[in-house]
C-alpha cells in the first residue's frame, strides 16, 4: 500500500461532519445558538467530501489496480458506497443555498448508489465468501445508501420516491442484521483492526429515523421513537464494550462511529423540536456527547495529518 493511499472508508469523515452540521442547524432554531456554527461544520464537511472525491478518482485513474483491490475486498468492498452515502449527505447542506447543486448532487449521489449497490450485492449472492469475513461494512452499499437517497429525496420534497428507498434500506438492513449479530457470537473474535468498524452497526435504526423525519417533518410517530430508542440502547452497548471496542489505536477507521453518533443527535433534536417530552430531555446531553466525541476524532485525525501519518491508516 502506498503512503498516499486514500481509502474509500475515509469518506466516513465527511458523514460525520456532516450530520454533526446538521444537527447544530436544527439546535440553532431550537435553542438560539449560533447559526454560524452549523453552517461552519456544513462547509467544512463539504470541502473534506470535495479533496476526498478529488483524491479519490485520481488515485482510480493513476493507481486502478488499488482501487480495484479494495472494492474486491471482502471486508472493505463495501466502502466505496460511502462516496454516494457522503455525496448525499452534502445534498442536505448545500440545500438552503442551491436547489439546482442540490438536484445535481442528488442525480449523482443515487446513480453512483444504485450501480454499486447492485454491483457488490449481485457479487455477495454469488457465494464463495468466508463468514468470517462478515462485517458491519456490508451495510453501506445497500442499507446506508438507500437511507441517504431517501433523506436526500425527503429534503428536496419527493417523498414517494424517498419512501422507495428507505424501504429497501429496512428490509436490507433486517436481512443483514442477523448474520452480523451471527459472526459477532462466533468462537473466533472479530480482528482488533476490524473492532471499530463496529460503529457502522449502531448507525441503521437512527440513520432510519433521521431519513425518515426528513420524509415526514414534524412527525412524531412511535415507531420513530422505537428507531430512536433501538439506536440508544446500541450506543449504550457501546460505551459498556468502550474497552473492547477500542483496542485498536487511534485510526481514522472510528470515524465509523460518527454516523450513528450524529445520527442520533439529529433525530433527538427533530423529535425534541416536536415536542417530544423524552427528546427534550435527552436531547441536550446526546448534542453534548457527540461535540465532543466527534469533535475529539477530529482532532487526533488532524494531528495524524500534520504529522504525515493519516494515509494508509484504513482498518482492514
Amino acid at each position: 500500500m502506498t503512503s498516499r493511499h486514500i481509502p474509500a472508508s475515509f469518506f466516513g469523515m465527511v458523514l460525520g461532519l456532516s450530520g454533526l452540521g446538521q444537527a447544530w442547524r436544527i439546535a440553532a432554531h431550537l435553542w438560539q445558538l449560533p447559526a454560524l456554527i452549523g453552517e461552519g461544520l456544513l462547509l467544512l464537511a463539504g470541502c473534506v467530501w470535495a479533496v476526498l472525491l478529488l483524491g479519490y478518482l485520481a488515485q482510480a485513474i493513476r493507481h486502478f489496480a488499488l482501487v480495484k483491490a479494495e472494492f474486491l475486498h471482502p471486508v472493505q468492498g463495501g466502502t466505496p458506497a460511502l462516496l454516494g452515502a457522503s455525496t448525499l449527505l452534502i445534498v442536505l447542506a448545500v440545500l438552503p443555498y442551491s436547489l439546482t447543486a442540490a438536484w445535481l448532487l442528488t442525480i449523482a449521489g443515487i446513480s453512483w448508489h444504485l450501480v454499486f449497490s447492485l454491483w457488490h450485492t449481485g457479487t455477495l449472492w454469488q457465494g464463495g465468501r468466508d463468514t468470517l469475513d462478515t462485517a458491519p461494512t456490508l451495510y453501506l452499499p445497500t442499507v446506508a445508501g438507500n437511507f441517504t437517497s431517501a433523506a436526500a429525496l425527503g429534503a428536496l420534497g419527493h417523498a414517494d420516491w424517498g419512501w422507495l428507498f428507505l424501504g429497501a434500506g429496512v428490509f436490507s438492513w433486517l436481512a443483514l442484521e442477523s448474520l452480523i449479530i451471527q459472526r459477532l457470537w462466533h468462537p473466533k473474535t472479530m480482528p482488533v483492526a476490524q473492532r471499530p468498524l463496529l460503529g457502522i452497526q449502531f448507525a441503521p435504526p437512527v440513520v432510519c429515523a433521521m431519513a425518515s423525519l426528513l420524509l415526514m417533518p414534524g412527525s412524531t410517530a412511535p415507531w420513530l421513537l422505537m428507531l430512536w430508542g433501538y439506536g440508544l440502547f446500541q450506543l449504550l452497548l457501546g460505551l459498556r464494550l468502550g474497552a473492547w471496542l477500542g483496542a485498536q489505536a487511534f485510526a481514522p477507521s472510528y470515524w465509523a462511529y460518527t454516523f450513528g453518533v450524529a445520527a442520533t443527535t439529529v433525530s433527538g433534536l427533530k423529535l425534541a423540536a416536536a415536542g417530544l417530552p423524552s427528546a427534550q430531555w435527552l436531547a441536550i446531553p446526546i448534542f453534548i456527547g457527540a461535540n465532543l466525541f466527534i469533535g475529539y476524532l477530529a482532532f487526533r485525525t488532524v494531528q495524524m495529518l500534520l504529522r504525515g501519518q493519516l494515509y494508509g491508516k484504513a482498518a482492514r
